[in-house]
């Protein structure tokens, strides 16, 4: 009987009985093994026909299944993996690993940082005046300045609400109409913009600072015209400052974000700017007639009757800071009887000015006490917690 001898180079020989034999450095591959230096030739172009079914009782070193329970698991629970088991409570989603697995005494650790969920990051900024509403930071502005903000979970968290308001127009003598409110622009919540105008959306901030800008309130005329406010800006949110006075009488009212009332006997308003604020009133009057009332965001300055000066416009009211203010007002006409200024602005022929950081309008003079208008101001609001 002749003999095939099994060398180094030869990789499969046929036995006598004609059955093929795999050697490697001269050792047969026996039943139910096969040489670790032949795992690396079984490619799948050498994996071909049906293979036999395979037992996994004998593998090694593969992942735990995890344990699935509409409950959380106990002291009691006793994994049979051990350390590192997994368990999944499928009513909460809450998963949990044994870090001690001692019969009877398990320790149960929760995913995460051991007390619950992974812990959600939370828009912060700096700027502005900072309170608190709740779970929410509220950054007011009352003068310029910059809002610095850092995102929170890669953009989820990085929205704000704001609310912009305008500087209002100054008022003047000379039996002059009243200053209008300065521009209204809102996203907080459901309450409006100024002019009529729905609540805006919502501003996406990323980690750059912004520039805001606080509106000046219009300087008073005395044998002069008032000026109109300042713009307030909040990047590209930006309110238009309240119309002006002119400085004679039968004059129409400057245009704004709201615009300033007519002055005596037959002046008309001036126009508000859509979405920000309505215009200034109508002086219906003659001889000694009143001058007509500013606009405020809220609502059209009243016009003047005979003897009685017009009422600004109404603002609005915003909760923004957590507390209802009403802001955006028109200043009131001047007359015999003057006009009342409302939600910050000033009153016809008192020489008050109109509220600071309201956006009111100045009133107008009919003895030489006419007032300047409010500064605007800036609000800024996000969520900082759960």
């Amino acid at each position: 009987m002749s003999q095939t001898k099994v060398t180094d180079a030869v990789r499969t020989v046929t036995a006598v009985d004609g059955t093929k034999i795999d050697a490697v450095d001269g050792a047969k591959i026996t039943t139910g093994t096969i040489p670790e230096a032949r795992i690396s030739e079984l490619t799948a172009s050498k994996l071909t026909g049906a293979l036999p079914a395979i037992s996994g009782a004998s593998l090694t070193n593969l992942p735990s299944e995890i344990t699935k329970s509409s409950s959380d698991p106990t002291v009691s629970t006793n994994p049979a993996g051990g350390v590192g088991t997994v368990f999944l409570n499928t009513t909460s989603g809450e998963m949990y690993s044994c870090t001690d697995a001692t019969a009877g005494a398990n320790v149960w650790t929760n995913v995460g940082d051991g007390t619950g969920p992974v812990p959600i990051t939370y828009m912060s900024a700096t700027g502005g005046t900072i309170t608190t509403d709740g779970s929410y930071k509220v950054h007011t502005f009352t003068s310029s300045g910059t809002f610095t903000p850092t995102v929170g979970d890669a953009g989820l968290h990085d929205s704000v609400e704001y609310l912009v308001i305008a500087g209002g127009g100054g008022g003047c003598d000379a039996r002059a109409g009243a200053g209008g409110a300065g521009g209204y622009r809102n996203s907080y919540a459901s309450e409006a913009s100024g002019g009529g105008g729905s609540s805006e959306s919502s501003f996406t901030v990323t980690n750059s600072a912004l520039t805001v800008t606080v509106g000046a309130g219009g300087a008073k005329g005395q044998g002069s015209a008032g000026t109109g406010g300042a713009n307030s800006v909040f990047d590209s949110i930006i309110s238009i400052g309240g119309g002006f006075t002119p400085y004679a009488q039968h004059s129409t009212g400057g245009i704004g974000g709201s615009g300033a009332g007519g002055a005596s006997e037959t002046g008309a308003g001036g126009a508000g700017t859509a979405n920000q604020g309505y215009a200034g009133g109508t002086s219906n009057s003659s001889g000694a007639g009143g001058s007509a009332g500013g606009g405020g965001a809220g609502g059209v300055g009243q016009g003047s009757t005979s003897g009685f000066g017009g009422a600004g416009g109404i603002g609005l009211t915003s909760s923004i800071t957590g507390s209802a203010v009403a802001r955006g007002g028109g200043g009131g006409g001047s007359g015999p009887s003057n006009g009342a200024g409302t939600s910050g602005g000033a009153t016809g022929d008192s020489g008050v000015n109109a509220t600071v950081n309201t956006g009111g309008g100045g009133a107008g003079g009919w003895n030489g006490n006419e007032s300047a208008g409010g500064s605007g101001v800036v609000i800024i609001r996000y969520q900082f917690q759960a």
